[in-house]
């Protein structure tokens, strides 16, 4: 399991102490940005008395995905054959990942979904509930696909998919690296699956998400909407 990290000294022993125990046999990957609070030196103390957790150290924090696609290829490189992404923060339960990995037996890519029937979200306001799923609906109208959370973090990824999509070529570095993933994974013809998660918000620390982050997601989306659009009607012209 990828954790990528960024000033989560309060979180970070919690959430691995809980994943570990709710599945024993889950290695945990640590990806930090180079915290200045100290979370690289707690990863590497759980990593000293745990050989199952492992940790990564990059020189800067350049976002999310950039941390996530380091952490994906060192677990290719390790020869894991699922790989998966939590946040560090708590809002992903280790305790409901089973649910990702049951499903995970007729599936490519499984997302932990807040908004399928059984999902929910704790202690969110209205407007960020609000903001949460009018970006979701923006995606599946613009991209023209039927996954209702696409922006969820909480996922697992078969190591034949993260292949076929090539994570070479992603070069979203943002939270709309989620988005990212999700659509090449349909692009390329596998098949995407959601599991209803409870989706808590964090209690300590602070987000990471923030307006400029938002805007440039909607960007980025727009952007490969219209460029499917666009590709959509050169197709049907050329028959």
């Amino acid at each position: 399991m990828v954790i990528p990290t960024y000033n989560e000294s309060m979180n970070l022993a919690w959430i691995v102490g809980r994943l570990r125990c709710a599945q024993p046999g889950v290695d945990v990957l640590v990806v930090d940005d180079n915290s200045p609070d100290g979370t690289g030196k707690i990863a590497d103390e759980i990593a000293a008395e745990d050989p199952q957790v492992s940790v990564v150290h990059r020189t800067e924090k350049a976002g999310l995905g950039a941390a996530y696609i380091h952490g994906f290829r060192v677990a290719l490189e390790r020869g894991y054959d699922v790989i998966g992404e939590m946040d560090a923060d708590g809002s992903h339960q280790p305790e409901q990942l089973h649910r990702l990995l049951d499903a995970l037996r007729e599936a490519d890519l499984v997302i932990g979904s807040r908004w399928v029937p059984g999902g929910s979200v704790v202690n969110w306001p209205r407007s960020r509930e609000a903001l949460s799923r009018g970006g979701n609906l923006y995606v599946r109208l613009l991209l023209g696909v039927s996954v209702r959370d696409a922006t969820a973090g909480f996922r697992l990824f078969r190591r034949s998919t993260l292949q076929a999509i090539d994570i070479d070529t992603v070069q979203s570095t943002g939270y709309v690296f989620q988005t990212d993933m999700a659509w090449r994974t349909l692009q390329a013809g596998l098949r995407v699956v959601e599991v209803p998660i409870e989706f808590i918000e964090r209690e300590r620390g602070d987000s990471k998400m923030s307006g400029a982050v938002a805007t440039e997601s909607l960007k980025r989306i727009t952007r490969w909407g219209l460029r499917e659009r666009r590709g959509q009607v050169a197709r049907a012209l050329r028959r």
